[in-house]
């Protein structure tokens, strides 16, 4: 069952700790928004569910007691010990203690081989921290996870989401929109959270469906070295990436990359290359 507020204030105080800002801990405290995310990615038994940001576990409850198999990943030490107290009689838990990021452009390597196991079958589940938020997203469609259902900042859904010459659009949006299908399925107040962050957030649903293959991470380059430049044409921003072979004739090199969608400038990407 979910916890409530006051359950969550009572096992943070257990642990002598508080809410810390510096890992993104804003705890869901509306029970119908932790069965909502556990509906919404179809969690049952025999999954294998990786959760970044478990806080005091009350999302980890309700998927075990689903039967799914959970991973959680936490950074906070005070967190971790009280999720082993939690769940020291649950076999289908497992806890990665650390961060879920190994620098800028890769999984945590435990985190790397749960996924690498089940290539296209382990889903991520999680109210995820907001500071790691974008990086991780495109680090696990990168690692082969089939299914992510997320909460997040508002603001980072809107890029998720965004479209083409809007101000969201960038390079995250360019490179989910290629490996996955992009749902926003609510906005989220405040008050779902506690403490209440000073945003709104969303919930978010992905699902893998791979347009770069192997093209991948030369493609994320690329586009962010484009995306280093949207302020200028095309061309400018080509020569000024360091990209020294021509634009295909039906090219228009006068507009912006910010113009381009994620299908167009994998098409100029594979033309380049």
């Amino acid at each position: 069952m979910a916890q409530s507020k006051q359950q969550i204030q009572a096992t943070l105080a257990a642990a002598g700790m508080s809410p810390r800002h510096r890992f993104g801990q804003n705890f869901m405290i509306d029970q119908n928004l932790v069965r909502l995310i556990a509906d919404e990615a179809g969690v049952a038994a025999g999954d294998r569910i990786i959760e970044v940001g478990p806080g005091t576990g009350t999302l980890t409850d309700e998927m075990l007691s689903r039967g799914a198999a959970v991973t959680a990943v936490e950074i906070d030490r005070d967190l971790a010990g009280a999720l082993r107290d939690t769940f020291a009689d649950r076999a289908a838990f497992r806890l990665i203690e650390g961060d879920a990021l190994d620098g800028k452009h890769a999984l945590n390597p435990q985190l790397a081989e749960v996924v690498a196991e089940r290539p296209g079958e382990v889903k991520l589940v999680a109210n995820l921290p907001y500071n790691i938020a974008s990086p991780l997203v495109v680090d696990l469609l990168l690692a082969g996870v089939g299914l992510l259902v997320f909460t997040v900042q508002k603001e980072v859904a809107d890029r998720l989401k965004a479209s083409a010459d809007s101000k969201e659009y960038g390079p995250l949006t360019v490179i989910v929109q290629l490996m996955a299908d992009v749902e926003v399925l609510r906005t989220l107040p405040p008050q779902a959270f506690w403490p209440a962050p000073k945003i709104h957030s969303s919930l978010v649903r992905l699902k893998r469906n791979d347009r770069l293959g192997e093209d991948a991470a030369g493609f994320s380059a690329f586009v962010h070295k484009l995306f280093s430049f949207r302020r200028k044409t095309l061309r400018k921003a080509i020569d000024m990436a360091g990209i020294d072979k021509p634009l295909p004739s039906d090219v228009d090199a006068s507009v912006r990359a910010e113009s381009f969608t994620p299908q167009q400038l994998l098409a100029l990407y594979q033309a380049l290359r």
